[in-house]
């Protein structure tokens, strides 16, 4: 391992994946204008990151494309012209699909055909056998592949480790750890860590982390398992995504020592893009959801209870503990 927790030297194996467009379009529908997400792609690649995620990539057939933007689609020729055609940079591109919500063979293209380098797969632990059939197939059609356990708070260490064993044995990737709820504490962050980096080196798989800011953790929890020796760490800018959002890409661009990333594309991008966007749309750390979080539940009671316009928090709380 090179050094993992000197902050005055840096591990070339680490990356940053920004998941702006992916994580932040659940909070907007995925209405992104044109302009930004051309501008979004640009600052990226000025900034160093490794990995731009675009949206998802599900069926149009389980959603209506009426009530959603084009990023919950990724359609390939949309990403093409966000681009300007080819991806001539050195960052790769990203998309996320759920277990069962895309069709593999008339949705996936050959690699060939595509600007996306990297399919992400994520998946609840009672569906990993449709996940690794997931992998599988995005793997042989020449992508690179990740898989995304959900819910690890809430699932028993040893349903986690057969799932792990069974990912291991496919042909993914990276393994990332999902902190879905916000739930975790960096003690506990160390304790999955050394769990799945015993797993990666057992089958070289690479392994990265997505938090989310529940309890105002998300990047304190990125940084620990980067200490720990995960390389890949996802971010959003100015922390946009569901409910309390994730770790910061701009902070975890300021903590790295690696001289290829740059801040200030992605500052720049902020003052002319999000500083707008945060006038219309809300996301970030409230109290509601640290509540969720303390009390390891998913964030979409405190989604329904801020939109409802409600502030007793105390009740809140009780309903959360099914209290009456």
């Amino acid at each position: 391992m090179e050094n993992p927790g000197n902050l005055h030297t840096y591990r070339k194996s680490v990356k940053i994946l920004d998941a702006t467009l992916r994580d932040g379009g659940i909070v907007n529908s995925f209405y992104f204008k044109d302009d930004f997400v051309k501008a979004l792609y640009h600052a990226n690649a000025a900034a160093g990151v490794d990995i731009m995620e675009f949206g998802y990539k599900v069926s149009k057939k389980l959603f209506d494309v009426n009530k959603f933007g084009k990023w919950k689609f990724c359609d390939e020729n949309d990403i093409r012209q966000a681009i300007g055609g080819e991806n001539n940079t050195d960052m790769l591109i990203s998309v996320m699909s759920d277990v069962g919500r895309v069709d593999l063979k008339e949705e996936v293209i050959p690699k060939n055909q595509s600007v996306i380098d990297l399919y992400r797969i994520a998946t609840y632990v009672h569906q990993i056998p449709s996940a690794v059939e997931m992998i599988e197939y995005c793997h042989n059609m020449g992508y690179k592949t990740s898989c995304n356990i959900m819910a690890i708070s809430k699932t028993q260490e040893s349903n986690l480790k057969q799932a792990l064993e069974i990912v291991g044995q496919s042909p993914v990737d990276i393994v990332v750890i999902v902190d879905s709820f916000g739930a975790l504490y960096p003690e506990e962050i160390r304790r999955v860590c050394d769990m799945y980096l015993e797993f990666g080196d057992k089958y070289n798989k690479q392994i990265g982390i997505h938090a989310h800011n529940n309890q105002q953790l998300a990047f304190a929890n990125t940084i620990e398992a980067c200490a720990k020796g995960v390389n890949y760490l996802d971010g959003t800018v100015c922390g946009m995504g569901r409910g309390a959002g994730n770790c910061y890409t701009e902070a975890l661009l300021g903590f790295l020592k690696n001289p290829k990333y740059k801040i200030e594309p992605i500052l720049k991008f902020i003052r002319e893009y999000m500083l707008d966007l945060k006038k219309t749309t809300v996301w970030g750390y409230d109290t509601p959801y640290l509540l969720t979080g303390l009390q390891n539940v998913h964030p979409y009671a405190a989604i329904d209870f801020i939109k409802a316009g409600r502030t007793d928090y105390e009740k809140f709380a009780q309903e959360i503990l099914g209290v009456d």
